[in-house]
């Protein structure tokens, strides 16, 4: 059986270069010219596992505070690019995220754009998103969504900083091209009403609850583990879920052609991503790029909070998953 795709042999060059030399005033290329960029058996290692630590992105903020205000730049965070060799933005091929730091008495004007977005809380108290005039208030740990095409703006009526990570789809956005984004006429869309029962926020109570009455997963790749959405993804690129490993829990290898971004909550651990130890702590992030194998173990009673584009690589009929070993 051919395991590869057949090319033609370099007696062929000379001919195949004049046709080229014709060809490429045209804008077109014979498939066998391509297929180093079009055709792989794998999916190609192109982006790095890598984790950025929290204790560095609050003290790189808590400086940034010190020399800029929301008066000067549009928003006071911290992206984080995947190192990998050449890349220049995005966490993941459909994800970016970011640490954010608004202090009292701040607030960010009213904007809608096609990427859908959230942002989980990490610290302080009295941060509030509002979303179509509807204002929800934030607690560390909650979770909230702001759809593609919502109204939406963050403010701080605390006495202290609040932080945040942010995760957005602005990469797959960008790589589709359907990338809009537009600032309310008058500044701020006003607020109508407050809703602590917005189906837009998770929060970090409901979460705990829920974790408690979860059955670990029968593979063991998981520990107990919930989706936060219900029956259907919380963003339609994006499902985000909620996972709870024991002092001591290693889960079983699991591989999957979907990304995932993973923000530790509660506790501390490591995960090795295809060979790569990561160390983590709460409010580290660290990233799992498509088709490198993940292991964690905790080495304290630990939540992770997970993204992932799971849902658009399964509704493109893409999704792959090794659980446990291959074979």
């Amino acid at each position: 059986m051919a395991t590869s795709y057949r090319t033609p042999p370099e007696t062929m060059k000379a001919e195949l270069d004049a046709l080229y030399a014709r060809l490429d005033p045209l804008y077109l290329d014979p498939g066998f010219r391509v297929m180093d960029v079009s055709i792989w058996k794998e999916p190609k290692k192109a982006l790095e596992p890598a984790i950025w630590k929290w204790s560095e992105g609050r003290e790189a903020l808590s400086e940034l505070a010190r020399v800029i205000g929301t008066e000067h730049a549009e928003r006071r965070n911290l992206i984080m690019r995947n190192p990998a060799e050449g890349h220049v933005y995005g966490t993941l091929r459909t994800m970016i995220s970011a640490y954010q730091l608004m202090l009292p008495g701040e607030f960010a004007r009213s904007h809608w754009h096609s990427p859908h977005a959230l942002r989980v809380i990490l610290e302080g108290a009295g941060s509030y998103t509002v979303v179509n005039g509807v204002r929800i208030d934030m607690h560390p740990g909650d979770v909230v969504l702001t759809p593609g095409g919502d109204w939406h703006w963050h403010g701080v009526d605390g006495s202290a900083p609040c932080a945040w990570l942010d995760i957005l789809d602005r990469p797959l956005t960008i790589m589709l091209e359907p990338l809009f984004q537009d600032y309310h006429p008058d500044g701020h869309e006003p607020m109508r009403n407050a809703d602590p029962d917005s189906p837009l926020l998770f929060s970090w109570a409901d979460t705990v609850a829920r974790l408690d009455g979860a059955a670990r997963d029968a593979g063991g790749c998981f520990g107990a583990r919930i989706e936060l959405g219900g029956a259907a993804p919380a963003l339609p690129t994006l499902a985000l879920h909620m996972q709870r490993l024991a002092a001591g829990e290693r889960t079983t290898r699991f591989r999957s052609s979907a990304n995932y971004l993973y923000l530790p909550l509660e506790g501390e651990g490591r995960s090795v991503v295809d060979g790569k130890v990561l160390d983590w702590a709460r409010g580290d992030v660290f990233v799992v790029p498509c088709w490198r194998p993940v292991e964690h173990e905790a080495s304290s009673d630990a939540i992770l909070f997970s993204a992932t584009d799971e849902p658009l690589q399964r509704a493109c009929g893409y999704l792959r998953e090794e659980r446990g070993l291959p074979g």
